[in-house]
């Protein structure tokens, strides 16, 4: 799903501005379910199947190439390839000025901005009706919240959501319990989780896929 929303952001984009690495990938993981490109298998891993979606975009397809062999999500975000694709996504946000250096958090301009998109687009009261762009944008700015209303069979089965969560306040799991949603972040930020280098593209040596999956 390569579209960007009103924000001006992909939502993979807004979810690592509001959330950090682990709520990027979670997005991109809804992106591939709803485009049926992706499968859950025993462990809450997920596999590619099928020939890949057309329009995909680079991060989604990063993180789609990588499960040609089966990976949970926790293993993706530590993957090699999608943590050179996360950075490869920070480095037009740090010229735009929305990620400080040397660590590359979130400004506090850019936190104010997602604040904002997060005001203006609140939690919809049910899920019918909604295209998948709403629901990866509803994903990108409430994360666990957002999940457990309109994907929780695939959130509880891939581990995205941790089934104690809190209902209240905004946080990205993965599967993890409960946390707010920087703590992890700036912590791995210390271990280079938020540094690195860039990824030209997705075609760099994780595998291809696409096909089949709804909640």
């Amino acid at each position: 799903m390569d579209g960007g929303t009103e924000i001006g952001w992909e939502p993979h984009e807004v979810a690592l501005l509001g959330g950090g690495p682990r709520a990027a990938v979670t997005v991109a993981l809804v992106a591939l379910h709803l485009l049926g490109a992706v499968e859950t298998g025993p462990g809450r891993t997920l596999y590619a199947t099928g020939p890949e979606p057309e329009g995909l975009g680079p991060f989604e397809g990063t993180v789609l190439d990588c499960l040609r062999e089966p990976l949970t999500a926790r293993e993706l975000v530590r993957h090699a390839d999608v943590r050179l694709a996360l950075a490869l996504t920070r480095i037009p946000l740090a010229e735009d000025g929305l990620l400080t250096h040397p660590w590359l958090r979130p400004t506090r301009g850019a936190r104010r901005r997602v604040a904002f998109w997060r005001e203006r687009h609140p939690l919809p009261a049910v899920r019918h009706g909604l295209t998948d762009e709403d629901t990866l944008l509803a994903v990108a700015l409430h994360g666990d919240a957002a999940l457990r209303l309109l994907l929780p069979r695939f959130a509880l089965r891939t581990g995205l959501m941790h089934p104690g969560a809190p209902a209240d306040g905004v946080r990205f799991s993965l599967g993890r319990g409960r946390f707010l949603r920087w703590r992890d972040e700036y912590e791995d930020s210390v271990s280079g989780d938020w540094g690195g280098t860039g990824h030209g593209d997705h075609s760099g040596g994780c595998g291809s896929g696409g096909g089949g999956g709804s909640d």
